[in-house]
């Protein structure tokens, strides 16, 4: 018998550091945004970008510099399903689809995902990724 998990909400802080203008206290991010934050994070950071948490991150980066075709689009997308299954553990149902842009010079990462605990709908996150000097 498998166990489902409830949940009473997800709550992170903001990494802008804003204070909130009435309470002075740090920004909190609530459920689907925290969670959409969070993957942003992960698909940004660099492995051995963190001092105590080396291998937190996706490998994207180097990708960057190839060509901006279905067959870089078809590794990046991996690379994203492999760093959200590793360090977001409060999704399920993952699906990722990433669409070059050459004229752009850019990818479109599209995730889909489920938040365990939640009755809410399938989410959808957003993200272009784009190799800038």
């Amino acid at each position: 018998m498998a166990i489902t998990r409830v949940s009473k909400g997800f709550k992170d802080i903001s990494l802008s550091f804003d204070m909130h203008p009435i309470t002075k206290d740090i920004l909190v991010l609530t459920n689907e945004v925290a969670i959409k934050k969070s993957i942003r994070n992960i698909i940004q950071t660099i492995p051995s970008e963190r001092f105590f948490n080396p291998l937190f991150g996706s490998q994207i980066r180097p990708t960057l510099f190839e060509f901006i075709d279905f067959g870089t689009a078809s590794i990046l997308k991996s690379y994203v399903e492999l760093a959200i299954s590793n360090f977001e553990s409060r999704v399920t149902d993952v699906e990722v689809e990433v669409t070059p842009y050459p004229d752009l010079n850019s990818f479109e990462i599209i995730v889909y995902f489920t938040i365990i605990g939640e009755n809410t709908p399938k989410q959808t996150f957003t993200y272009i990724l784009e190799a800038i000097r």
